[in-house]
């Protein structure tokens, strides 16, 4: 790859195959590469218009006649605990989140390949390799990070080392938000409701870290794979105009947000 196409990225689309959330219909994707010493700021770019990245690889949907997928991102500073909310982190008091740098380990695939195997069996995962999984975390260009939430050990005091690895977060850091790219979690532990609680230990970082915003890739309405991401709120859905604020009521009228 030359230094010019580095520097100015070129994007390629994807032919048509068959739409993982909505049956019936097809979908194709715009895509480029993150490489270079511009990566982290072109991810940035992309990613506040409605792209996401998986490993060096930049997309967003682009679908023939199909705008179902929008881009969702959650208003840090002014989300708020529901009752249900509150719940959920209570449920997890005993759960305890570090944030690590993005470097794979046998504990994590292991958490991986059970959360695949139950949930997501027959999905475009399910073979995935313990390389896969490691390119899946290395392959970044950009500032990424593992968020690892782990119980309590009985010798682990306020810190968590040592307690059972029971989910895990890959997450990008941004100029203005938290992107999680992939979370996954231990499947026995599903009434823990651990994928919500790691979208809101992601908000109260954000918060921590001045960031306005946790960005949580497609909310598709009507997909029970993607709907729950329209209860975090307020928040923002990219639109032809702009990013466009959603708050209990619905649709705030005003301007676009940059």
């Amino acid at each position: 790859m030359t230094q010019h196409s580095r520097d100015t990225p070129q994007f390629y689309l994807t032919a048509p195959s068959p739409c993982p959330y909505l049956p019936g219909r097809h979908e194709r994707k715009v895509f480029t590469h993150l490489v270079g010493d511009k990566a982290g700021d072109l991810n940035d770019l992309l990613t506040h218009g409605g792209f996401r990245r998986s490993q060096s690889i930049a997309y967003r949907p682009a679908c023939d006649q199909c705008r179902a997928c929008v881009s969702v991102r959650v208003i840090a500073n002014e989300f708020r605990l529901s009752r249900n909310f509150r719940k959920i982190m209570a449920r997890n008091a005993d759960i305890v989140g570090e944030q690590r740098s993005a470097v794979p380990t046998s504990e994590q695939y292991s958490v991986f390949r059970a959360y695949l195997d139950q949930r997501h069996r027959h999905g475009g995962m399910a073979d995935m390799t313990v390389l896969d999984y490691a390119m899946m975390v290395e392959d970044s260009h950009v500032e990424t990070r593992i968020v690892e939430y782990r119980r309590r050990g009985v010798d682990s005091g306020v810190t968590g080392k040592g307690g059972e690895l029971v989910a895990v977060a890959l997450t990008d850091v941004l100029s203005d938000g938290l992107s999680m790219v992939y979370s996954f979690f231990e499947p026995s532990e599903e009434s823990r409701s651990l994928g919500t609680f790691m979208i809101l230990d992601h908000i109260t970082r954000a918060r921590r870290q001045g960031l306005p915003y946790v960005y949580l890739g497609y909310w598709i309405e009507g997909s029970k794979k993607m709907d729950y991401k329209g209860r975090f709120l307020p928040q923002q859905r990219l639109a032809p105009s702009g990013w466009l604020r959603i708050d209990a009521s619905g649709e705030v009228p005003s301007e676009p947000q940059d």
